[in-house]
């Protein structure tokens, strides 16, 4: 049995594996991947799902387009002493890496929460830290909506009487459409097609863990639009944008509390903002009582071919 085979088996047989390291949802964003798997007797202790890439004859590990986070996977036993954790996390990762292409070019961002720094530093690998939102989800509603500062629990009670939530993924278009005029106002590129989005909003549908919610007037007019991504532990805001006609931060701060609220009833414990290195948009993400966290991006570059390609696109 392949380790592809044996981690889809793993998948089947655990909740706590997250969506973005599904193989639905690899085998949607990548060409090609494979996943390295560490054993401690008949125990699988760990896996690292990465993709097979290539590219000007250099190989690369590269988190795939469209993916937060893609890293080492650590199963603990359940009669594993507490103390003991961080040294068994520890060994697996270390296994799990070594097994990983000999690749010169690295960018893979990490799930919140890794520590284990130094054996990235051992293998000459430089650690990147990205920020994102997290919010614990164990509280009841009135203690979440107290969390939020006033501004954002005023403009979410105004807009429940000006626009109607709807889960309508054939807006999709229009979220593509609404980020790309955003974006083009900035003086930035799209980097992703309609197809793109369209082919990982099949895919999520298909394996229930996706909804396209759209804010609209009475009128029909789009307000704004945000697509939730979710597996068993954690809701993620996974894309959104304000219909930038309107520039509604009302509908938007309402759109975020009723995926919210949906990610509670659903029985998810985290919803993960999925915070921006943008001034802007962290300091909106901020407003909603999350907990700031930190994630590494593990990063190398020692082909000269690729050093001399991004000199060029720069």
């Amino acid at each position: 049995m392949s380790n592809k085979e044996v981690y889809s088996k793993l998948c089947n047989q655990r909740k706590d594996i997250p969506v973005f390291s599904q193989p639905w949802w690899l085998d949607t964003v990548c060409k090609n991947w494979d996943v390295a798997i560490s054993k401690k007797g008949e125990h699988i202790a760990g896996a690292w799902p990465y993709p097979v890439e290539k590219k000007l004859g250099v190989t690369l590990l590269r988190t795939p387009m469209l993916t937060p986070y893609l890293g080492p996977l650590v199963f603990f036993p359940h009669d594993l002493k507490e103390s003991n954790n961080d040294s068994y996390e520890h060994e697996t990762i270390s296994d799990l890496i070594k097994q990983l292409p000999d690749a010169p070019v690295w960018n893979i961002s990490v799930q919140p929460g890794l520590k284990q720094a130094g054996i990235f530093k051992q293998h000459k690998l430089h650690s990147q830290v990205q920020q994102t939102f997290l919010l614990e989800l164990n509280e009841d509603e009135e203690t979440l909506l107290t969390n939020m500062k006033d501004a954002v629990r005023r403009n979410i009670r105004i807009a429940e009487s000006e626009v109607k939530v709807t889960n309508s993924p054939e807006h999709l278009k229009d979220l593509y459409r609404f980020q790309k005029s955003t974006l083009a106002k900035k003086g930035k590129s799209f980097p992703y097609s309609l197809r793109d989005l369209q082919k990982i909003m099949d895919a999520a549908i298909k394996n229930k863990s996706t909804a396209l919610w759209v804010a609209k007037t009475p009128d029909k007019k789009i307000q704004a639009i945000v697509w939730a991504i979710w597996d068993d532990r954690t809701s993620y805001y996974f894309m959104g944008a304000q219909n930038p006609e309107t520039n509604s931060y009302r509908a938007m701060s309402l759109l975020l509390w009723h995926t919210m609220r949906l990610a509670k009833e659903r029985g998810n414990s985290i919803y993960d903002l999925e915070g921006s290195m943008d001034e802007g948009v962290e300091r909106f993400f901020r407003n909603f009582g999350g907990d700031r966290a930190l994630y590494i991006v593990l990063m190398k570059n020692k082909s000269l071919i690729w050093k001399l390609k991004q000199a060029i696109l720069k």
